[in-house]
């Protein structure tokens, strides 16, 4: 993340990735939540309003609020509840995870369902292969005692399946988390439909796997494409509706 990000800038790629949830089908109505760390001394972060669709998120209604549940707004409206348990745990303990991204999508729903997780089965899935933390179901993440728990099991990991729930990644910057989630969700879509085929399921080499992460890894690769993505999700929304930036 660049150091030098404004709040205004966090906002505007806060509110543009609500809008590509929208666009990408990942909405689950008013319960999808994503948040930014602000740049500030102690811990805060942006998320959004609690009841507004992501098609109505803009850089200007987004909620501030500290990681005890404080608005920095008194005025500002209310939040979700189980959005700020999680948003406001991996906040407070992640220094690295400025946007942080958790989605309901139907693929990701099913494959936190299933008991072996996310299998390595295509390129696009090796770029996971033993990087996603797991988190066991406890219910609705309402107890702020959860955090701890939901912090240990991500650990240092950018990514999370939380079982029989969703799909959860954090980034160095909006536009990382986006990446993540976008081929996080796609691997579970692939995954699902192999199994649909019914036929057995070809799972290459653990050392074959590993190279092909570490391949997706790699600094200026990874560093390069995400801002590609990111840049042109952006070109698209402004063509389609700039209100975002609003």
């Amino acid at each position: 993340m660049n150091n030098s990000a404004t709040e205004q800038s966090l906002r505007t790629d806060l509110a543009a990735a609500y809008r590509l949830l929208e666009r990408n089908g990942w909405s689950d109505q008013v319960f999808t939540h994503i948040s930014v760390r602000l740049p500030m001394d102690e811990p805060a972060f942006l998320i959004n309003q609690y009841g507004l669709l992501p098609e109505e998120i803009s850089a200007s209604n987004l909620v501030a609020i500290d990681v005890n549940g404080n608005k920095l707004d008194d005025s500002a409206p209310e939040v979700n509840p189980a959005g700020f348990t999680i948003h406001s745990a991996i906040h407070t303990h992640r220094h690295d995870a400025v946007c942080v991204m958790h989605t309901h999508t139907l693929a990701g729903m099913a494959v936190a369902a299933l008991e072996e997780g996310l299998l390595p089965l295509n390129q696009t899935n090796m770029a996971f292969y033993e990087r996603v933390a797991y988190y066991d179901y406890e219910g609705i993440p309402l107890d702020l005692e959860v955090r701890a728990r939901i912090v240990a099991a991500l650990g240092d990991r950018q990514c999370a399946i939380l079982r029989n729930h969703g799909l959860l990644t954090v980034g160095r910057s909006v536009a990382e988390a986006y990446f993540f989630m976008y081929y996080l969700n796609q691997a579970c879509e692939i995954q699902l439909e192999a199994m649909k085929t019914g036929r057995p399921l070809v799972i290459p080499s653990s050392q074959d796997c590993e190279f092909t992460a570490r391949q997706f890894e790699h600094e200026h690769y990874h560093n390069e494409s995400v801002e590609l993505v990111w840049n042109a999700e952006l070109r698209k929304l402004d063509r389609l509706d700039p209100s975002f930036r609003n």
